[in-house]
């Protein structure tokens, strides 16, 4: 039995790199997300998802 915290981007165990732990909030309650080996993954899995597209924090038209 294994302990390994597969990376959701590539399947490495986390636990041997940098590890990035994501988190969302469901009912304001944080739930985990993801676990990616650093933030390398994390950048190729947001990229492969498509997960800024038509994201924005706070966006005026002047």
């Amino acid at each position: 039995m294994t302990d390994a915290i597969e990376c959701t981007y590539c399947g490495s165990d986390v636990r041997r790199h940098d590890p990035v732990f994501v988190a969302e909030l469901e009912a304001g309650e944080r739930v985990p997300a993801g676990a990616f080996c650093n933030y390398a993954c994390l950048s190729s899995h947001i990229d492969a998802a498509g997960l800024t597209t038509g994201a924005s924090c706070e966006w005026r038209p002047e």
